[in-house]
């Protein structure tokens, strides 16, 4: 193994890094993967209930938010095919994948994150890469033309010929995601586009329906922007501190940034059943002798038509024969143009995702180097790029890390 003026080290043991550290050995380069924790791949242990949404079943640039170019975040995104990712965990990793109809997402068939996180590391060592848990990098410095020197916290260090940074993200700080990467990146000069939680819970101060708590449906969610408006469908949960669920979620970064900017919250409506605006008006004003009530409790969990019928200051025992037209009118908006009460968020303590990071213009889409610092190389959450719940985000950690692990395979020889 060629160890001239150093090996490659790769810094951060969660999915990126990982999948960086596999495909860069395939260089006859020396890999060494540095990780804080004791056993890297945290994320992945939590991630889908402990069952690991590997991918999702279909993929769209389009539902990818990004501050930076959009064509460059595609460009990333599709340099290894779905298709592809598939076969790499199913024949590379024997890792069989099971399409969960329901959801639309792709879990391992054992139910087993672990099952992936251990594939990976297995995967990893086979081909040749030392891991070194327990090893936290405090920084990473230029040390000349072609070297590093990555610094860990114990005061040791390690030299490299070339660094790939697959950590820095913020969200669920309890697996070890502390930002550090993220602050290494800003102090080698790069653009940390603002960062935020992301997929995380709504929270309200007063929680109007903490006695929901536990109430779950398919809802759609509408938060109206200045140019059209941004919609999500999926699960909706009523917690006992606000609201979650993926649709809740895939929303919730409009509502934190909003919070984050001092400016007036973002608006989010709720759609409780399929049923729009004009279907219920149209339903309530065909009266008759039923109870509204009734009528409300067939298409909605009970607790919850009732709070919408006690919210609307309507009397549940009331026929839609005897309703009035300003009643008829509360109960539609309730029941189609819900206004969301949040007030706040769970933050990075919960979050799926961190939003922001390194501007995509700053790094090579086709290798992630970074073009500002040649020999360095960003990928996985560390990037300005996220995506909707349901096995996207590992996408994107996939495909950057696969990136990465590749250009600075053919950088290197």
């Amino acid at each position: 193994m060629n160890d001239a003026g150093g090996p490659i080290v790769v810094v951060g043991a969660g999915a990126a890094g990982l999948m960086a550290a596999i495909f860069a050995a395939t260089s006859s380069r020396r890999v060494i993967l540095l990780e804080r924790t004791k056993d890297g791949g945290r994320k992945i242990l939590i991630s889908g209930g402990g069952r690991c949404n590997v991918l999702p079943s279909r993929l769209s640039p389009q539902q990818y938010v990004t501050a930076s170019s959009p064509n460059t975040m595609r460009n990333m995104l599709l340099s290894w095919p779905l298709p592809e990712q598939q076969r790499f965990f199913e024949h590379d990793l024997r890792i069989p994948l099971a399409l969960e109809a329901s959801s639309g997402k792709l879990f391992p068939e054992s139910n087993r994150a672990k099952d992936v996180r251990d594939a990976l590391v297995a995967e990893a060592r086979r081909r040749g890469v030392d891991i070194r848990f327990d090893s936290a990098v405090h920084d990473i410095l230029p040390a000349g033309q072609n070297r590093w020197k990555a610094r860990l916290a114990d005061g040791s260090s390690v030299d490299a010929m070339a660094v790939v940074v697959a950590t820095g993200g913020l969200s669920v700080p309890a697996t070890g995601s502390d930002g550090r990467g993220l602050r290494i990146l800003e102090r080698l000069g790069h653009t940390i586009n603002d960062t935020y939680p992301a997929l995380t819970p709504l929270t309200a101060d007063s929680p109007a329906h903490a006695a929901l708590a536990g109430v779950s449906l398919n809802v759609r969610l509408t938060a109206p922007l200045m140019k059209g408006a941004f919609e999500t469908e999926g699960g909706f949960l009523f917690t006992h501190r606000g609201y979650s669920g993926p649709s809740v979620l895939n929303i919730s970064h409009l509502a934190v940034r909003s919070r984050l900017s001092g400016g007036p919250l973002q608006p989010v409506h709720v759609q409780w059943t399929g049923q729009d605006f004009d279907s219920w008006d149209e339903l309530l004003r065909e009266g008759g002798a039923a109870q509204i009530a009734t009528v409300m409790r067939r298409r909605l969990p009970a607790r919850l038509a009732d709070a919408l019928i006690a919210e609307a200051g309507v009397d549940a025992q009331r026929t839609l024969a005897e309703l009035r037209r300003d009643e008829r009118s509360r109960l539609v908006t309730m029941l189609a143009r819900y206004p969301l009460p949040w007030t706040g968020d769970e933050g990075y303590q919960k979050a799926e995702v961190t939003g922001g990071g390194v501007a995509l213009g700053e790094v090579d889409p086709r290798t992630l180097e970074s073009r500002l610092n040649p020999g360095l190389y960003v990928c996985g959450e560390a990037l300005d790029a996220f995506g909707p719940i349901g096995g996207y985000n590992f996408a994107w950690a996939w495909a950057t890390g696969r990136a990465a692990g590749l250009g600075v395979a053919r950088i290197t020889g």
